[in-house]
């Protein structure tokens, strides 16, 4: 949808994207606006609103905006991941009996929408000897739930509350691992791609037997390697004008691949994602990653400020000035007057 706006709903758009990251609540509604055809802030509200998406701990153990029937669809599938997580917590697990946690969890969230600071306390006092950062952790990876919004700006607040998915949703998660499913659904949105760029995206291991077991196309890149796509997926001619593009922080089109060359040149992958584990906002030109942007109002004026990594073309300028000053009225609808400028 980044050659071509899509003349798709809010809803329609997440479930062909597979699912959107989330870090951060604003950016999701960004990467629609710059993927779907007269999107409007509202579309995506009233999509959370009639429960049709949500925002949750999903791929990657990262927060995502997906789709309910697709969290619900591929929970299991990727509960090995979340599960796996909890190796992180090393030394500060001492004394932590994850099934005990859970439980508790789950009996605390089933009174109310709770934040994490909330959950953290409350088990505490259940479990005064375990680490609160621990219990907060195995309950954000093995529990089963999903933000609950509250009518702010951009859906939900930064310290936002929680909820029992199967309860918000009203069905249960689905109870068989699909992996093969989700395969296919990551190659629908990204491919032509490798077991190993599913494995970027998706945090699953062991990848190429379930490649292996489907109807798909392979390719052979320039470098040997086989690429696995659907049949019949839309592969546009390397010829083919793409137009600029904004995608904001954390955007899919750059964590969905281990090797990252086809969106982002080598060189330009320290300015973009940060050693404090950030990905920036950035702006492509023909298809690439070709600079940062950052948005900002102050009294009554919005300013786009575009960071290139290399010499502008006067067309990509002048199309950066065009679609950057769309995408501020979409973040700043309230601002009296529009600036695009060029930083160093």
């Amino acid at each position: 949808m980044l050659i071509e706006r899509a003349g798709v709903s809010a809803v329609e758009a997440v479930g062909l994207l597979a699912g959107m990251q989330g870090q951060e609540a604003k950016h999701p509604y960004v990467g629609l606006w710059s993927r779907v055809d007269g999107f409007a802030e509202g579309d995506l509200d009233r999509a959370v609103e009639a429960r049709e998406v949500v925002r949750a701990t999903l791929f990657r153990g990262t927060l995502h905006l997906v789709t309910a029937a697709d969290y619900l669809r591929f929970r299991a599938t990727v509960a090995p991941v979340l599960e796996a997580g909890l190796r992180l917590l090393k030394e500060r697990a001492e004394g932590m009996e994850p099934a005990k946690v859970v439980a508790a969890a789950e009996r605390i969230l089933a009174k109310e929408p709770l934040t994490f600071t909330e959950v953290r306390d409350a088990l505490q006092q259940e479990f005064p000897a375990v680490n609160e950062r621990a219990l907060g952790f195995c309950t954000r990876m093995m529990v089963p739930l999903v933000m609950y919004p509250t009518g702010v700006r951009w859906g939900w607040p930064a310290n936002a509350r929680f909820t029992p998915a199967e309860e918000w949703l009203g069905q249960k998660v689905h109870p068989k691992e699909e992996p093969g499913e989700l395969v296919v659904r990551y190659l629908q949105a990204f491919g032509p791609a490798t077991p190993a760029d599913f494995q970027t995206w998706s945090g699953l291991s062991k990848a190429k037997p379930v490649f292996d077991s489907l109807d798909l196309e392979t390719f052979t890149d320039d470098n040997g390697k086989t690429l696995y796509d659907v049949p019949d997926a839309p592969r546009p001619d390397p010829d083919t004008a793409v137009p600029v593009r904004f995608l904001p922080e954390f955007d899919n089109l750059l964590l969905a691949h281990a090797k990252r060359e086809r969106i982002i040149a080598d060189e330009y992958r320290p300015a973009v994602f940060t050693k404090n584990l950030r990905v920036k906002a950035t702006y492509t030109v023909d298809g690439l990653v070709a600079g940062l942007w950052s948005a900002e109002a102050k009294r009554g004026v919005a300013t786009l400020t575009l960071t290139p990594f290399g010499r502008l073309l006067k067309r990509d300028r002048v199309e950066l000035e065009r679609e950057g000053t769309a995408l501020l009225g979409f973040l700043e609808p309230a601002a009296k007057t529009y600036q695009v400028v060029t930083g160093s």
